[in-house]
C-alpha cells in the first residue's frame, strides 16, 4: 500500500509540474503558447525523448548510461562522412551509422553485465572515448554536403506534427509496449527490482542487463541521425552533456535510480518538463550559464525526492 501511494504521489507531482511549468511561462512571454513555439518545444524535444526510452530501460536496472551524448556525436560524423565522402545513399548509410550504435551498446552491455565492470566507470571511459574519436575522424572540423533529401528526417512534416514528433512519439508506443507486454520488458523491471530474485527463477540477467544497453545506443543512435538532418553537419562537439538533459528527463519522469519502477508515460512528461524549461528560460533571455545552474538543480531535486521517497517505502 505505501508503495503504491509513494507511485501515485510521483505520478501527481510530475503532472502538477508540467502544468506549473506552463502557467508560468504563459504569463511571463507573450510567446509561449503561440502555436509555431510549441512546434518548436516538440521538435527540440524529440531527440531527448527517443533518447529517454533507452535510457529508461537501462535505469530500470539499476544502471546507468553517460555515453549517450558521445554516440550522437560519433552517429553525427559517421553518418555525415558515409553520406559525403563514401557517397552512400541515405537508407544505407543510415542502417551502418545505427548498427554501429547498437554495437557501442553491445560493448558496454558485455562490459557491465557480462564482465561485471560498474555502469559508471564503463560509461564514462565509452563517453570520453566516443568524444574523442569523433574528434578524430573529422580532424575537430564539421562535416557538410548531405542529401537534400536527408533533410526531411529532422526538418520535416507529417501534416502539421514535425517529423520527429512522429518519430519520438512511435518510439515511446514501442517503449510502453516493450516494457508492459513483453517478457524482457517484465525482465528489465525485476532486474532493477531484485536481481537475485531474477536469477533464482531461471532468468538470464546478464543477457537482459545488456539488452538495456544495447536498446539505449541504438535509440541514441536513431536520434544522432535526426539531429544530424535537422543541422545538416556533422559537428564532433554535438550531444555535449546530452547524457545529464536525458537522466534528468527520466528521473523526473519517476523513474527510481535504484531501479524497478517507474513508466513510459511518465517519462513522456519528464521530457515535456525538461523542454519547456529549456525554453521558457530562453524566452526570458536568461543566461546560459544560470541555465545550466537550473538544470543541475532540477537534477538535484529529482534524484533527491527518489531518494526520500525510497526511504518512506522502506
Amino acid at each position: 500500500m505505501k508503495a503504491l501511494k509513494s507511485m501515485n504521489i510521483k505520478r501527481y507531482a510530475i503532472f502538477g509540474v508540467l502544468v506549473l511549468l506552463v502557467i508560468f511561462f504563459s504569463m511571463v512571454t507573450n510567446t509561449f503558447l503561440t502555436t509555431s513555439n510549441l512546434l518548436n518545444i516538440s521538435r527540440q524535444v524529440s531527440m531527448l525523448g527517443i533518447s529517454a526510452v533507452g535510457m529508461t530501460c537501462v535505469i530500470l536496472t539499476s544502471g546507468i548510461d553517460l555515453s549517450v551524448g558521445s554516440v550522437m556525436a560519433i552517429v553525427n560524423i559517421i553518418g555525415a562522412r558515409l553520406m559525403t565522402e563514401f557517397g552512400l545513399p541515405i537508407l544505407p548509410a543510415a542502417v551502418i551509422t545505427l548498427f554501429i550504435s547498437a554495437l557501442v551498446g553491445l560493448l558496454n552491455g558485455v562490459m557491465i553485465s557480462y564482465v561485471g565492470v560498474p555502469a559508471f566507470i564503463v560509461t564514462l571511459a565509452t563517453m570520453i572515448s566516443l568524444r574523442g574519436l569523433a574528434y578524430v575522424l573529422c580532424g575537430g572540423m564539421p562535416v557538410w554536403g548531405m542529401p537534400d533529401a536527408f533533410r526531411t528526417l529532422g526538418q520535416g512534416y507529417i501534416g502539421p506534427i514535425p517529423v520527429p514528433v512522429v518519430i519520438m512519439l512511435i518510439v515511446f508506443a514501442l517503449g510502453w509496449v516493450f516494457l508492459n507486454r513483453t517478457r524482457t520488458g517484465r525482465y528489465i523491471y525485476g532486474l532493477g527490482g531484485n536481481q537475485e530474485a531474477v536469477r533464482l527463477a531461471g532468468i538470464k540477467t546478464t543477457r537482459v542487463g545488456a539488452t538495456a544497453y544495447i536498446i539505449s545506443s541504438l535509440l541514441t543512435g536513431l536520434a544522432g541521425l535526426i539531429m544530424l538532418s535537422r543541422i545538416n553537419t556533422g559537428q564532433p562537439k554535438i550531444g555535449t552533456a546530452f547524457e545529464m538533459d536525458v537522466i534528468t528527463a527520466v528521473v523526473l519522469g519517476g523513474v527510481s535510480m535504484r531501479g524497478g519502477s517507474g513508466s513510459i508515460l511518465g517519462v513522456l512528461v519528464g521530457v515535456f518538463i525538461t523542454g519547456i524549461l529549456s525554453n521558457g528560460m530562453i524566452l526570458l533571455n536568461i543566461s546560459e550559464y544560470y541555465q545550466q545552474i537550473a538544470k543541475g538543480l532540477v537534477l538535484l531535486f529529482a534524484v533527491t525526492f527518489d531518494t526520500v521517497a525510497n526511504l518512506r517505502k522502506a
